[in-house]
């Protein structure tokens, strides 16, 4: 009985196909033949009608096709494998495993990549192979969830720089925690326009500081006066951080740097005497909490006059009131004549302002109000309000 049954058996055909042909031309086959027959066994499995079970009868062979000693056979395999829709994951990375001629272009074209096979390229494959991962337009979420969190800073580089990827503010921040003191990051980071802007407010902050160091270390200047240019230019950037806001992005960045004790009054004064008054509006609605919509129609509406209840709510020192509301001034008067005013040209009729108000002021007042314009204003009106200064010293 047992002799039938195997007799039976052995008369039986085997399901579907017979590869031995296929194993011949990889045991004989010259470079041409095995290269033919990568670009027949791909276009065969990429058909729709081609059953399931005979795709997996060729795996073992184009498995082997993979790992070709020929080269040229193997590049010409991927190329016909990078169209392909379904393909097993053993082909998927004994291809991604090839030389990176070979696999990148693959892995950037497949259409067979799912979120997993992502995930796990982010993980454990190396830069070449991460950065295309994460330049793909069709990165999944949680593929992009997994760089943000535990991805190399080469990942997240490119991450960044990828218009498919959709990052949330959350996404940055976590970004910035985990990798802001890389340069490459930076730079990504700083050239988004959807980037938090309290992490713009700590990139200049930091910014400053190494450039502190620097001074410190190099000796170039006495640190009295290193300290007030790297003040300058965290300042400044700052303000042209705040500048570039728009309504409640501007009062979440006010508020952010008034818990961070970095709400100055020179930030505000500076503001003033660049004509900056939106921002000025901003800081001091938050400050005497007022809403900034009706704080800038005070100031452009009615100048000085409007805002000066509002600076003592705030809680300014009394040397800032005078300029502060000097330029409320300069700014009603350019609404009331229809004409948008230049840093330069603010801060000429900023000097103006403070000049016709000078007879009431003692010199000490006087020299300090110039302080103030020759500190902040723009650079042009800085030399003029220095060289009043010096003029009013030697007239006293």
């Amino acid at each position: 009985m047992a002799r039938v049954l195997v007799n039976n058996m052995r008369l039986e055909a085997p399901p579907g196909l017979d590869v031995s042909v296929f194993e011949t031309v990889l045991a004989f086959g010259t470079p041409e033949a095995r290269t033919s027959l990568a670009r027949q066994l791909a276009a065969f499995i990429d058909t729709p009608e081609t059953p399931a079970l005979e795709r997996e009868q060729v795996l073992p062979v184009l498995m082997k096709l993979a790992t070709d000693e020929e080269q040229s056979v193997r590049e010409v395999l991927a190329q016909e494998l990078a169209t392909v829709r379904a393909l097993h994951q053993d082909m998927i990375f004994a291809v991604i495993a090839d030389e990176d001629e070979i696999a990148v272009p693959f892995l950037a074209a497949t259409p067979a990549l799912n979120s997993w096979h992502m995930q796990a390229i982010l993980r454990v494959g190396d830069e070449a192979r991460q950065r295309t991962v994460a330049s793909r337009a069709d990165i999944s979420a949680e593929a992009v969830a997994f760089a943000v969190k535990a991805g190399s800073a080469a990942a997240v580089s490119t991450l960044l720089q990828n218009e498919g990827a959709r990052l949330s503010s959350l996404d940055l921040q976590t970004i910035h925690n985990r990798l802001g003191q890389v340069a490459e990051i930076v730079d990504v980071l700083l050239a988004r326009v959807d980037l938090p802007l309290d992490i713009r407010i700590t990139q200049a902050k930091r910014a400053a500081v190494r450039m502190r160091q620097l001074m410190a270390e190099k000796g170039w200047m006495p640190a009295n006066d290193a300290n007030d240019i790297v003040a300058d230019a965290e300042e400044g950037a700052v303000l042209q951080v705040l500048k570039d806001a728009q309504g409640a992005e501007r009062a979440h960045a006010v508020t952010y740097l008034a818990s961070h004790g970095l709400l100055t009054p020179s930030l505000i004064v500076r503001a003033a005497c660049l004509g900056e008054m939106d921002v000025v509006a901003s800081a001091i609605s938050h400050l005497c909490g007022q809403k900034p919509d009706r704080v800038l129609t005070m100031i452009l509406h009615r100048g000085g006059a409007g805002v000066r209840p509002m600076l003592t709510r705030a809680m300014l020192p009394s040397g800032c009131h005078a300029i502060v509301s000097s330029a409320c001034d300069v700014a009603a008067q350019a609404r009331q004549e229809d004409v948008r005013l230049s840093a330069d040209a603010f801060g000429r009729r900023l000097l103006e302002t403070l000049m016709m108000q000078f007879g009431a002021l003692g010199a000490r007042d006087q020299a300090k109000l110039m302080d103030y314009v020759g500190r902040f204003a723009d650079d042009k009106v800085r030399k003029i309000a220095r060289q009043l200064k010096s003029d009013m010293l030697r007239a006293a």
